[in-house]
């Protein structure tokens, strides 16, 4: 069974993590016994538009942005527009997929993402929420009345000898409108949800972590050592 550190990091700026997703990837390149990494944490408001994506699926201009004090950044995972922000629970997995599975090779990444739908899928369910696949979209979807609305999104990049960055985001309880401001992943005939929309109670982060880092070991089949860096769950 492979090793992985997990460490929830609080708040931190999309700038900052991204960097720290890259010196973790180079340092498992360089060293490929080194334990893989899940880093969660939660960023500032923030719009990324993936290597894909087409910039006019974000519907403010840089002013704009501006004046709501919202980040924009072009980054290199696949996918297209989405949006970070607080209350939702964003996971950088750093892992040699040619370590995790048995036998990598054609059709590893479509498995990596599909096993990342998995976990949030498994965590949803703990909370009594029924996520789902939708077929030709990627990401993790939720029926609310008015058809199918995205609550997770998945944007990956695959690096030399199959390690990962980038990752997912699943909408615990944020603003939602902020999405109104970008056409999300492209998709215009859909919308997005959080959990909270399902919930009687309150729910916060730090209450879904325990329940997705033990749906993430479990899929993937990996031995975790748990650092909690920031706002530690009781």
């Amino acid at each position: 069974m492979q090793n992985i550190d997990v460490e929830w990091a609080g708040q931190v700026d999309y700038l900052e993590a991204w960097e720290l997703q890259k010196a973790l990837v180079a340092e498992r390149i360089a060293n490929p016994e080194t334990p893989g990494k899940l880093l969660l944490l939660e960023h500032p408001h923030t719009y990324t538009l993936g290597r894909n994506g087409r910039l006019e699926n974000l519907l403010l201009n840089e002013d704009e942005l501006t004046a709501r004090q919202i980040a924009f950044y072009q980054v290199d995972r696949g996918g297209d527009i989405t949006y970070h922000g607080p209350g939702q629970l964003v996971g950088y997995p750093i892992l040699s997929l040619k370590r995790v599975y048995e036998q990598p090779g054609l059709g590893m990444v479509q498995r990596y993402v599909t096993d990342i739908e998995e976990v949030i899928i498994q965590t949803l369910a703990k909370f009594g929420i029924n996520g789902q696949r939708f077929e030709g979209h990627r990401g993790v979807w939720v029926e609310t009345g008015q058809g199918l609305d995205k609550i997770a999104a998945v944007g990956i990049r695959i690096q030399k000898d199959g390690v990962t960055s980038h990752g997912f985001a699943l909408n615990v309880q944020p603003d939602l409108s902020y999405f109104s401001h970008i056409i999300p992943c492209g998709i215009q005939d859909h919308g997005v949800a959080s959990m909270a929309q399902f919930l009687d109670t309150p729910v916060t982060i730090v209450d879904v972590l325990p329940h997705l880092v033990a749906a993430f070991t479990a899929v993937f089949q990996l031995q975790t050592n748990i650092q909690w860096a920031a706002n530690q769950p009781a």
